[in-house]
């Protein structure tokens, strides 16, 4: 594969890091996937904004054709549903593994959410097909994840609530019963991602199924929704600094009375916080790796700036200033030890699944997206105004970044939950101080030395 053109969209050391560690098949899927990303994909990114209709009502029932004439092309190239691991999803899943798919999703971020939807690796249909894949009955598979791995539907994933702090997701209050053969639901979520689509079929709904249950991780299940069913009614789309993410969306839904079949239970009763675990551990790599992609695209446009001969400031060139360069160094800093940190829990996970890499998980989770906020934000800031506006991506790339800050979990979960998992060593720590100690104390007497200790 040329070495050159993957270099270019990650870098040299972290290539270095992880070339080893890729099949065949995985080299001669990267290579086809930066050739097709750089020959179509980036090239057609800013078409792709334009085919959205700025009318408020045609813009929610829109499919972006350029995007559908591209995934035509990804299909033929094999460049599809690279996400699926099949080490762990053998049925449905590529010879990828996670470490090899991170690699990928980093140069799929700097092509946007755009870039992910083509081949097929766009949230939050990943997690949805991961969920279907691993926990999904036969006829759930049929129905619902074969249509998806085809790319033919999409979905959206109903976890989050308004009026309640879901942040812990203990709170969540709609509630999932049971009525003979039927299961009813009642609830109010917002910041439903994907449920603007036109081509949305399904909602995984996660409520509160068993409120007496003694074990407050069992209280809760999972329910599969079809968007049309009588009751599910969209309130209004959510926005993010103006930005309303058509015709995907972040949404406002009620669920009123919502009547669906039995056999539509994912799993089993109380297994809802089984299953968002499940799902949330790859899926928060894959986000943390796009956003490096999106922080590294972000860095090469602030450079692009500097350099750019027909800006002065003062006198000088932006890249006179001792300021810029610092921040130009800062931020290649901090990406290459991003990138580092994703690709390490990539391994984690490839070697002991999402269960096993929960630290590394959660310390991405917290440190890239800030990381990517704070690149794009020096790169806006060489822009100057412009970098504010529409006539640059800055400002939407900061929106999504801001974003993510909150999607899968709040900064603030994610570092109190790393801290109590460090604060678990406490003891093993003292007590191997106390041992060092003991035989520093024996040391000092064999020389004839009074300790201070």
């Amino acid at each position: 594969m040329a070495k050159h053109s993957v270099v270019e969209l990650t870098s040299e050391a972290s290539w270095n890091f992880v070339e080893d560690k890729f099949t065949p098949y995985g080299k001669e899927t990267l290579a086809k996937l930066v050739a097709f990303l750089q020959d179509d994909v980036y090239p057609s990114v800013r078409l792709a904004h334009a085919q959205i209709p700025k009318d408020p009502i045609q813009r929610w029932n829109t499919v972006i054709p350029v995007i559908e004439e591209l995934k035509v092309k990804a299909r033929k190239l094999g460049l599809w549903n690279l996400f699926l691991s099949k080490a762990h999803y053998p049925e449905h899943g590529v010879p990828l593994s996670n470490l090899e798919y991170a690699v990928m999703a980093e140069i799929l971020g700097r092509g946007g959410h755009i870039a992910s939807e083509v081949v097929n690796c766009s949230a939050p249909d990943t997690g949805n097909m991961e969920v279907l894949a691993r926990y999904g009955s036969p006829d759930q598979q049929k129905k619902w994840l074969i249509p998806l791995l085809n790319g033919e539907i999409r979905s959206a994933f109903a976890m989050t609530e308004r009026f309640v702090s879901s942040s812990d997701a203990r709170n969540i209050k709609t509630t999932i019963r049971r009525e003979g053969s039927d299961i009813i639901i009642n609830g109010h979520k917002w910041w439903i991602s994907g449920a603007g689509d036109p081509r949305t079929r399904l909602h995984l709904v996660l409520g509160k199924s068993d409120s007496d249950n003694q074990d407050n991780y069992k209280q809760h299940s999972i329910v599969i929704v079809p968007a049309d069913t009588p009751g599910v009614r969209i309130v209004r789309p959510m926005e993010v600094f103006g930005y309303d993410d058509a015709p995907e969306g972040h949404c406002e839904i009620i669920y009123d009375d919502v009547r669906v079949p039995l056999s539509n239970l994912v799993l089993g009763w109380g297994k809802g916080f089984e299953i968002i675990q499940g799902r949330l551990g790859p899926g928060r790599i894959h986000h943390c790796m796009r956003s490096i992609g999106v922080a590294s695209y972000a860095l090469d446009l602030m450079i692009q700036r500097a350099t750019d001969p027909t800006r002065k400031t003062f006198g000088k060139y932006l890249y006179e200033h001792g300021t810029v360069v610092a921040e130009i160094a800062k931020s290649r800093a901090e990406i290459e030890g991003a990138r580092l940190l994703v690709l390490s829990a990539a391994l984690q996970i490839d070697k002991y699944k999402a269960k096993g890499a929960l630290k590394e998980i959660g310390i991405a989770k917290f440190v890239v997206p800030q990381m990517a906020c704070t690149v794009v934000d020096r790169a806006m800031q060489a822009f100057g105004a412009e970098g504010l506006s529409q006539d640059q991506e800055l400002a939407n790339m900061y929106a999504q970044l801001r974003t993510l800050r909150m999607a899968d979990g709040p900064d603030a979960v994610h570092i109190q939950q790393v801290g109590q998992r460090e604060l678990r060593r406490a003891n093993g720590l003292r007590k191997r101080a106390q041992e060092l100690r003991q035989k520093e104390a024996i040391v000092f007497e064999n020389a004839g030395i009074k300790s201070r200790l």
